[in-house]
């Protein structure tokens, strides 16, 4: 029998997995069709897409928190957090829009989604998969890190503009937000990468006992 939790649940995840498989989708077509070229406007043609799924992500901590989903509150709010607070950031410097760090951010992005949103189809479906489970780990990981190492990298090169056009009165502190922003990132991503472990490890502990009551 459906409940209406569990059809919301996994209508939320469908639209995330389809957002995100379109946004990947356009970024390698256009890629491949305009080459280098593509990187420059990869936020005018995508940007939209991104900012919803993004903005929406927020739900989750509330899917979290009523119990809906099976998850760490901590990790899952250092991650919606820093994709909004950085795709805030890109939107409001409309200088870096065209970098083509924004375009690696947008992919990074999206890769770490593909790999996470399947496998909680799955788990609300009552169907998960080890392999699925290995995936959203133990691949996860390494790209989260490699992702959060390009979001400082475009906080490093939005510095550059938010110096030049902030106000005389606010020049010194302006630039100082981002910078103090670098450090929280980085301790944000040591204390996911660390919930995450533990995640994993609770996850294939849970199934090891499930396999072994067949």
């Amino acid at each position: 029998m459906f409940s209406f939790r569990l059809v919301y649940i996994f209508s939320y995840n469908l639209f995330q997995f389809c957002g995100h498989t379109w946004i990947l989708a356009n970024i390698i077509a256009r890629f491949l069709t305009f080459g280098h070229d593509a990187l420059a406007d990869t936020f005018y043609s995508v940007g939209f897409v991104m900012s919803l799924c993004q903005l929406l992500s927020i739900l989750e901590l509330f899917h979290i928190a009523d119990g809906i989903e099976k998850a760490r509150l901590l990790p899952r709010f250092i991650q919606v957090m820093e994709k909004n607070l950085l795709l805030i950031m890109v939107i409001m410097l409309e200088e870096i829009q065209s970098k083509p760090v924004v375009c690696v951010q947008f992919f990074l992005w999206n890769i770490l989604d593909l790999l996470r949103y399947p496998h909680e189809l799955l788990c609300v479906m009552d169907k998960p998969s080890i392999t699925m489970l290995w995936i959203r780990y133990t691949l996860w990981i390494p790209l989260y890190v490699l992702s959060v190492a390009n979001e400082g990298v475009t906080i490093y090169q939005a510095l550059s503009y938010v110096e030049p056009t902030a106000p005389t009165s606010a020049h010194i502190h302006l630039p100082f937000l981002p910078m103090l922003y670098l450090p929280v990132l980085a301790l944000g991503a040591s204390v996911t990468v660390w919930q995450l472990l533990k995640e994993k490890q609770h996850h294939l502990e849970k199934w090891n006992k499930k396999m072994k009551r067949k």
